[in-house]
């Protein structure tokens, strides 16, 4: 009962206000005018239509806002998901914060040098900096194989180790394809030079054809192939059919996308641009001399 009464006093303190409160009694005036008006009036059509866009607004919005952390956390649960998936530490059953606080190291490298550099590493959002006139370079039309136009100086890659031993070094990748630009994974032995597996997880090519991309079977072919020859050139591409792992140079081809030309380009094209110079080369270098 104590409770009610509460309820009840509350609620006369409100109405008291409203009483007192001069928009609210224009706003009462105008519900009464519209609600006396017939069904068929075009006036009361428009403002219950209004009404109703303008409730509807206010509860998309505060959803919105009230949903953002838990949107934010399971993109960041996605993003370690798929970094766990390509550096094959993904299992059933995986505790994904657990696996990636324990297994998985991220850094920040200055793509002009190859060094690693400090700041914050959580808080880094290397698309977002790609985006950014302050902390991107446009590319030449000759740079520029992968249509990624800009690129951010900063990368943030990560490395798996065993104890003091590296294990993987993991590289994000992006490239036009046909038709999106496709966001991914690479991982490279502590080599820099062997590939471990390659993984897209935002693309938006043809199902079924260029979207291949995706599929475990055409991604397995990745493993054990070789990204620089002798010379110290980036010859990991696909190519058009199957590849013939008899004859000399297999050891850098991969099957291209079966009727998905283009997105087979594409991805052949990132893996060259972010392998060289203007990529990461000059980071893997620095890497296996550690090493």
């Amino acid at each position: 009962m104590s409770n009610e009464k509460k309820t009840c006093k509350y609620a006369e303190k409100l109405n008291e206000k409203l009483d007192k409160c001069e928009h609210y009694q224009k706003f009462a005036k105008y519900r009464d005018h519209i609600l006396s008006l017939g069904n068929d009036s075009l006036e009361k059509t428009i403002a219950i239509a209004l009404s109703l866009c303008f409730v509807c607004a206010i509860l998309v919005s505060v959803a919105a806002v009230a949903l953002r952390p838990l949107q934010i956390e399971n993109k960041a649960m996605d993003m370690k998901k798929n970094i766990l998936d390509v550096a094959g530490l993904l299992q059933d059953g995986t505790d994904i914060h657990e696996a990636f606080a324990s297994k998985i190291e991220a850094k920040l490298v200055d793509m002009a040098t190859g060094d690693y550099i400090d700041g914050d590493v959580l808080a880094y959002d290397q698309r977002k900096a790609a985006k950014d006139p302050e902390q991107n370079i446009s590319l030449t039309t000759a740079q520029d194989i992968a249509g990624i136009k800009r690129r951010a100086k900063i990368a943030k890659v990560y490395l798996v180790k065993e104890g003091e031993s590296l294990k993987s070094i993991i590289l994000p990748v992006h490239g036009y394809g046909l038709w999106s630009t496709m966001y991914g994974f690479l991982a490279l032995d502590a080599d820099g030079q062997t590939v471990q597996s390659i993984n897209f997880y935002d693309q938006g090519e043809t199902p079924g054809l260029g979207a291949e991309v995706v599929n475990p079977n055409w991604r397995a072919l990745w493993k054990g192939k070789k990204v620089y020859d002798e010379s110290g050139n980036v010859s990991l591409a696909l190519i058009k059919g199957l590849v013939d792992n008899s004859k000399p140079g297999s050891e850098f081809q991969v099957d291209g996308l079966a009727g998905a030309t283009l997105t087979s380009v594409g991805v052949t094209n990132l893996v060259k641009y972010w392998m060289s110079q203007e990529g990461f080369a000059a980071y893997l270098e620095k890497v296996r001399i550690k090493g």
